[in-house]
């Protein structure tokens, strides 16, 4: 129902992720029969994770040890691995700045030319460790370097900015076809952001074999404050999942809905799921790895665009090795490890054993889920209070 803003405007009330809560139903399972495995056009992958293409997030050796964990590191085929020969001495610096010259020391670095020697070379090095190959670029240079990477035996494509459609439209330009783009490739094709239903049925009608929803929500983004637009988390994929049982119902073809953005627990993984999502991409979380690239720091795709900055550098510290993160056993009680253990769990405590009977869960508008009860936790600043 719509709630009326003004007498000229009204508009849909939204939630997002911690507005809402995943509601235990008559039966419980064995966390050991649970089975959160997906598949992502010919690859079956193990976990339902994809770490997001942030340079603070991803490099090759981040890609591989994500792979061997079971999920899909994503390389950034526009950021410092494919500028620089040496991107541990940038990366260095990205850390060293302070946070009054960070967005225009970013800046700084990130013209440094995109040089297609850089791209083979980080993609064949993934691909040689034996996982699962995945990388992104934007749509405004996708056609200009997408064959280095396939010709370096790329496995899946990511097309992603901070909101993408299936009918851009320039009168100075020629846009990116993407139903005869994503046509014509023999991989399987990754787009996103997006966060509205329409727009959601359009890209998935496109070919993709998933698609990425979330406009606004990650730990790093300024999108919703730059821009104004964004749609809150859970209503987003409700309305990708309600898109994705359209498309189904038209042409009997499933394509995967990917949470991306505002992912903090174990718990927010499972509301994702619960509100439709087959998989989660994740920034800030994989950013906290003792082995992320970042040093501690995170960074939005958009933060070194060099005229409007859409994102911000933050601190997000590290936490542990990246597999106590993904699986455990975890050595803190907040969430923020062991994230897949918790969807494990919340599956079993629920009662559903594969991720697409998950979608199914029960949910409720739960405002007072993050505070109730919690006040010692809080004051203390521990547990669900930190």
């Amino acid at each position: 129902m719509d709630v009326d803003i003004g007498m000229g405007k009204s508009g849909r009330r939204a939630y997002g992720l911690d507005d809402i809560a995943i509601v235990p139903s008559r039966r419980t399972r064995d966390p050991e029969d649970i089975d959160v495995t997906w598949q992502l056009g010919p690859h079956r992958l193990e976990l339902p994770f994809l770490a997001s293409a942030m340079d603070g997030v991803v490099d090759p050796a981040m890609a591989v040890a994500v792979g061997k964990l079971g999920g899909l590191g994503v390389l950034n085929l526009e950021g410092v691995q494919v500028r620089y020969e040496d991107p541990a001495a940038v990366l260095d610096k990205i850390a060293s700045l302070s946070k009054s010259e960070a967005t225009r020391g970013i800046q700084e670095v990130y013209r440094e030319p995109i040089r297609p020697e850089l791209i083979k070379r980080r993609v064949t090095q993934i691909k040689e460790a034996g996982v699962v190959t995945a990388a992104s670029l934007t749509p405004q240079r996708v056609e200009q370097y997408y064959q280095v990477a396939l010709d370096a035996g790329l496995d899946v494509l990511v097309i992603q900015g901070t909101v993408i459609s299936a009918e851009h439209l320039s009168e100075s330009r020629e846009p990116l076809d993407l139903y005869k783009f994503i046509a014509e490739l023999p991989v399987p094709v990754v787009v996103g952001g997006c966060a509205s239903y329409h727009t959601a049925l359009h890209l998935m009608r496109t070919g993709a074999v998933g698609v990425l929803i979330g406009v606004g929500p990650g730990h790093a983004c300024t999108t919703r404050g730059v821009l104004g637009i964004g749609v809150p988390q859970a209503t987003a994929l409700a309305d990708a999942a309600a898109a994705r049982s359209r498309l189904m119902e038209e042409t009997g073809r499933y394509v995967n809905v990917i949470a991306d953005g505002g992912i903090r627990t174990g718990g927010d993984i499972a509301k994702c799921v619960a509100c439709g999502a087959d998989a989660v991409m994740m920034g800030a979380p994989i950013a906290r790895a003792l082995e992320a690239p970042g040093r501690g720091f995170h960074w939005g795709m958009a933060t070194f665009h060099p005229e409007l900055p859409r994102g911000t550098r933050v601190e997000v510290g590290q936490a542990a090795g990246i597999e106590e993160i993904i699986k455990g056993p975890a050595h803190e009680n907040d969430g923020t490890l062991n994230l897949f253990g918790a969807l494990r769990m919340s599956m079993a405590t629920c009662g559903y054993r594969t991720l697409k009977e998950f979608q199914r869960a029960e949910v409720m508008v739960a405002p007072s889920l993050q505070t109730e009860g919690k006040v010692m936790q809080r004051s203390q600043d521990v547990g669900m209070g930190k």
